[in-house]
């Protein structure tokens, strides 16, 4: 098994209302995933962090191996979910894959 953990902030010129906006297109386009790509188990997006936090959104989600992680970079559906929703909008992107 794989974790693939993304974390995102925003870019900065969007407002309060349009950050609202893209959290949700980002979780609700990345979590409608689930089910059509083969070897993803688990996908969640956190979008409410505490004002600790130094990022606006974190991706939580587990595949079956590296293989799948890699397959799914690729798949048309996640293509479309992060070209339309997510890198459009997003300024840093820090990403952390490894095996559990």
């Amino acid at each position: 098994m794989v974790k693939h953990i993304i974390l995102w902030t925003l870019k900065e010129e969007l407002s309060g209302a349009e950050k609202a906006e893209v959290k949700k297109n980002i979780k609700t386009g990345l979590e409608s995933l689930k089910g059509k790509i083969p070897g993803l188990t688990e996908i969640q997006v956190e979008t409410e962090g505490l004002e600790t936090s130094t990022a606006d959104l974190m991706l939580n989600s587990t595949f079956d191996s590296a293989d799948a992680l890699k397959a799914y970079a690729s798949h048309p559906d996640h293509v479309y979910v992060a070209d339309t929703y997510v890198r459009p909008y997003t300024a840093l992107r820090s990403c952390l894959d490894f095996e559990i």
